[in-house]
């Protein structure tokens, strides 16, 4: 019956949710989602090999676990050699094959209730995640209960838990949300344009509104979403060749939508500035550059000014070449450490290139940009279809890198999961895709 279907889609969102959000239950302090669903994967995945079944185990999986195994071996060798404790990517290897474990649970349940699993369909359960994490983020900050229902579950503070003075969701919050926002505003122009010149154009107004709503609600709880809503526009307008002028009655109906849903935002944004004090200060708070811009003349944005002064190179060949050994900030962590004590990571600086400089070194750093390289290169050809979408995603990713730290392998993890043949049998369903085959 269609509810159950309906109910099975609402558990099976909430499932995606715990792999691409993990979190920490307040029952469950020393355990999180993503390492429960990791358990579940390799006894969902031992099944599947003892009855001859596909599975994700294969020659793709073995390349790019020795890749992932020689990232772990330089990090290993950076902290022997500096003698430090912090294994933080001398264990890479087994994070990787824990993200895969849990996203083979997640694209296992999908095919189950489906029938069938593609790109697009496990694209769309993301946009889901996305949409219903910044729904529930803002729906906390004006509903009291529904906040206190949520923290008596929700365990830990951080990008996983709990924030005093941010947005929050269930597991998302923090760079870590922003950067996956981003993606996901990225996988939401592909597949606008994927779907101009199929049947599903009707959804055309749903996918806009829920890029919207993950823009603004996205960059109050963090302002890294900015990123994806800059490199998403330019996606969409380098791949449907808006600067021709030469523009399909297809490409019209995207762009009709996106105006008309931006006026329909710009009016309630405006209304929810002046009616409500809590909107207001979270609003100015995510698009303070703007504010400033309008107030004051000048881009002005007090977290872009921190930034500035975490660029803090090494001062030695050494630290260049194998790094220091620390990711995390030792003064907190290694009770060996007699260095000076800095304020956030080691050196005081959170931007992600200097931090695994630091970590383990120019070597390291070519070794981990390799890997992400690979596996981009494995997802694009898998996926013929999406080869633009998948190049873009490692793009923004090396962005990203110039602010923060953020590892976004948990989103190709799940495509690693998909089989060929599969997304081939569902997408020749559809007309062909005009715009980013």
């Amino acid at each position: 019956m269609w509810i159950f279907r309906i109910v099975g889609m609402v558990l099976l969102t909430i499932l995606t949710s715990f792999y691409f959000f993990p979190f920490e239950f307040t029952f469950l302090p020393s355990i999180n989602t993503k390492m429960a669903m990791a358990g579940i994967g390799v006894v969902v995945l031992v099944i599947q090999l003892a009855s001859g079944r596909k599975s994700v185990i294969d020659r793709d999986f073995f390349q790019l676990s020795l890749i992932a195994g020689l990232v772990s071996l330089v990090g290993l060798f950076a902290v022997t050699w500096n003698d430090t404790y912090d294994y933080t990517y001398a264990t890479y290897i087994v994070s990787m094959w824990v993200w895969l474990s849990g996203a083979y649970v997640v694209t296992q349940a999908i095919t189950k209730l489906h029938g069938h699993i593609s790109v697009e369909l496990v694209c769309n359960y993301l946009i889901v995640v996305c949409l219903a994490q910044c729904l529930i983020a803002f729906a906390m900050t004006q509903y009291l209960p529904l906040k206190n229902f949520v923290d008596s579950f929700l365990g830990s503070t951080g990008f996983m838990g709990k924030m005093e003075d941010r947005m929050y969701g269930i597991g998302a919050s923090l760079d870590v949300a922003g950067s996956r926002f981003s993606v996901i505003l990225v996988m939401i122009i592909s597949i606008l344009l994927k779907n101009a010149t199929t049947d599903k154009k009707k959804c055309i107004g749903l996918y806009w509104v829920a890029f919207f709503v993950i823009t603004i609600i996205g960059n109050m709880m963090s302002r890294t979403t900015t990123v994806g809503v800059i490199v998403a526009l330019a996606y969409l307008f380098c791949v449907s060749r808006i600067y021709t002028l030469q523009i399909d009655s297809d490409m019209r109906q995207v762009l009709g939508w996106f105006v008309g849903i931006l006026c329909a935002v710009i009016l309630l944004v405006t209304y929810g500035y002046h009616t409500n004090p809590g909107f207001q200060e979270n609003l100015r708070f995510g698009f303070e550059g703007f504010f400033s811009l309008v107030e004051k003349g000048r881009w002005e944005v007090h977290s872009n000014e921190i930034l500035q002064n975490m660029y803090v190179f090494p001062d030695n060949l050494k630290t260049w070449f194998i790094g220091d050994g620390y990711f995390d900030n030792p003064y907190y962590a290694d009770p060996y450490y007699t260095g000076p004590k800095w304020g956030g990571f080691y050196k005081g600086t959170d931007v992600g290139y200097l931090r695994f400089i630091f970590y383990f070194g120019l070597m390291g750093l070519m070794a981990f940009c390799f890997f992400m390289c690979r596996v981009t290169k494995v997802c694009m050809n898998r996926f013929a279809s999406y080869r633009s979408l998948f190049g873009v995603i490692l793009l923004l990713n090396f962005a990203v890198w110039f602010k923060v730290s953020s590892d976004i392998f948990l989103v190709f993890a799940l495509f690693l999961c998909i089989n060929e043949e599969d997304n081939r049998m569902v997408e020749q369903k559809s007309l062909p895709d005009k715009f980013t085959s």
